[in-house]
């Protein structure tokens, strides 16, 4: 009765005065062969440290995630420092769902805009808007804002894109007019090789750095070819630790820069929440999804931060509108953002650093085993693919059971004609001892 507001008499008042005697007949329209017919099967109430002690009974059972694991391919295990979890629980930061009162909001909208700022940054782009609700959802959408920009209803892109990112892309936009061409990778090196599809009728060129794979693309090759035929250049980032050391997609020649934040200080809980990355040129800001955050004075000359921008029909005419996403992942945008300040430009170049090190050290001694290979020769940054014996679903089993590491995702999943490839995933989190055995394992 504790959380149920009304009394059992008041209850049995309401009922009469619909004309019901109990409330099993507000049901009845329900058939009865779909009618479970029993009670639920739950426990007994508990007290509060016996619900603790049932959860972290359960909990203790979650072996996997004691085991090493090599897992990557779009969410990554990266260490977060304590100050990240420390910060976005003070109260300061536990308020309204959406600032839409300015007045009342300025310590939300200033992170906001501060996210913003790093964003772009990181980036190499003009304008960032206030987050998106994750990557996929993020690519989405810059291929329904490439068809505004450009008038054009033809997308083309890679294979090496995440195949999960590209399954949301097609679910957004089955409905419309967009005509989605998968461009082929490069079998020796990994990277975007077919680029015929290009033509003057293309919106955008979707290509993913580093990609699925692991593979470091050539963006410049890859702008220069998008623009000769007026299409944008639309590129994914789903390690957004790369960002710490390699070139910036706007230095480039990138259009819109889409991305997954969740490698900074974001936990991987079971692939959500994250926040989503989308940045562009200023003179697509007004084609952009979402909200952006400003700066405006009062006239004494008082700075204060607003939403400039929020682009969707809530706000403007629907007619007008370039999307409904009507939120921001407000509480994971701040996360990432503490976790940028605390980490700086120095500390954010050394983790990427460590990452792209201890994957070369990977890399090299897998690929001295007798049967193993590395399969694609462009450079990689913290991923890469491994090319095995027999089929990869069988060597990452055994080694699972036989060794208790997670060696990583057969590719065959997304990849039938890809049995014996399997992707590994080694982030600064990651001991030598621990690579050591995951090398020993595979031998």
């Amino acid at each position: 009765m504790r959380y149920i507001p009304n009394s059992p008499e008041e209850r049995q008042e309401m009922l009469a005065s619909i004309g019901l005697s109990n409330s099993n007949e507000l049901f009845r329209s329900i058939p009865a062969d779909v009618q479970l017919g029993r009670k639920l099967n739950v426990t007994d109430p508990l007290a509060e440290p016996e619900v603790i002690a049932a959860m972290e009974e359960m909990a203790a059972r979650n072996t996997a995630a004691m085991k090493p694991s090599f897992l990557g391919a779009g969410v990554y295990s990266h260490y977060s420092p304590t100050v990240v979890d420390h910060l976005i629980q003070r109260s300061e930061f536990f308020t309204s769902y959406t600032p839409y009162q300015p007045e009342i909001s300025q310590g939300t909208l200033q992170y906001i805009f501060e996210f913003q700022t790093l964003i772009c940054q990181l980036t190499g782009m003009e304008v960032a808007n206030a987050s998106m609700y994750d990557g996929s959802t993020a690519m989405a959408e810059a291929y329904v804002m490439a068809q505004r920009v450009t008038r054009r209803d033809k997308i083309v892109v890679a294979e090496s894109v995440h195949p999960e990112y590209r399954q949301v892309a097609q679910t957004y936009t089955q409905h419309g007019d967009l005509e989605i061409v998968a461009a082929e990778f490069d079998e020796k090196t990994g990277r975007l090789a077919d680029l015929s599809a290009l033509d003057d009728k293309t919106a955008a060129l979707v290509v993913q750095s580093p990609n699925f794979f692991g593979c470091i693309e050539n963006l410049e090759r890859l702008a220069e070819a998008a623009h000769n035929v007026g299409a944008l250049l639309i590129v994914v980032v789903t390690e957004a630790i790369s960002f710490g050391l390699l070139k910036s997609p706007g230095e480039c020649g990138a259009d819109i820069v889409v991305g997954e934040g969740q490698s900074f200080g974001i936990p991987m809980s079971f692939g959500g929440p994250h926040v989503g990355l989308f940045a562009t040129q200023e003179k697509y800001v007004r084609q952009m999804p979402g909200r952006l955050c400003g700066i405006a004075y009062d006239k004494n000359g008082n700075r204060g931060f607003v939403l400039t921008l929020s682009t969707r029909e809530q706000h403007i005419r629907r007619e007008k509108a370039t999307s409904n996403i009507c939120t921001n992942q407000g509480l994971i945008a701040l996360a990432a953002t503490i976790y940028m300040e605390a980490m700086g430009k120095k500390g954010l170049q050394e983790v990427a650093e460590q990452n792209a090190q201890k994957a070369a050290y990977t890399a090299k001694k897998i690929g001295s085993l007798d049967g193993y290979e590395i399969a694609f020769s462009a450079p990689t940054f913290n991923e890469f693919v491994v090319r095995g014996p027999r089929a990869a679903a069988e060597i990452l089993e055994e080694m699972r059971v036989g060794h208790g590491i997670v060696g990583g995702l057969a590719l065959s999943k997304y990849y039938p004609e890809r049995p014996n490839d399997f992707l590994v995933c080694v982030t600064e989190t990651m001991k030598r001892e621990k690579i050591d055995a995951l090398v020993d394992g595979l031998r």
